[in-house]
């Protein structure tokens, strides 16, 4: 016996395939559609957000419980004798800091001003 196929199984075969072309080509259309491209662009940058934005928060919440640890006993108690000398560095910090841009404020201040045009007198 042959293989041989009857015109009506040939056209049959030939509308299945091209049926599951159309589907093809309508799936190729909708991922290369800007909207779609655009959209997964979208998902995939919220995703790597959210990771980082993940991380970040387990490693705040890791610095912070180490830093509790130091300065709070297991009981729940304040260490003084830790707290003062960190505070003392916390507020000679902030006042270096004020006295800086004081004084850069100040030498801004004495300068004459750039802005002044070619006829301008001193």
């Amino acid at each position: 016996m042959s293989d041989a196929r009857t015109p009506a199984q040939i056209e049959a075969d030939i509308a299945r395939r091209r049926q599951e072309l159309a589907v093809t080509l309508d799936e190729i259309g909708v991922r290369v559609h800007p909207k779609t491209i655009i959209g997964d662009a979208k998902a995939k940058a919220a995703s790597a957000v959210d990771r980082t934005a993940g991380r970040a928060y387990v490693s705040a919440n890791r610095v912070v419980t180490s830093v509790r640890s130091q300065l709070v006993s297991e009981e729940g108690e304040p260490r003084l004798e830790r707290i003062v000398p960190v505070a003392l560095v916390a507020v000679g910090l902030v006042g270096l800091l004020a006295l800086s841009v004081r004084s850069s404020r100040a030498s801004r201040a004495a300068r004459p001003s750039s802005r002044c045009a070619k006829g301008c007198r001193s």
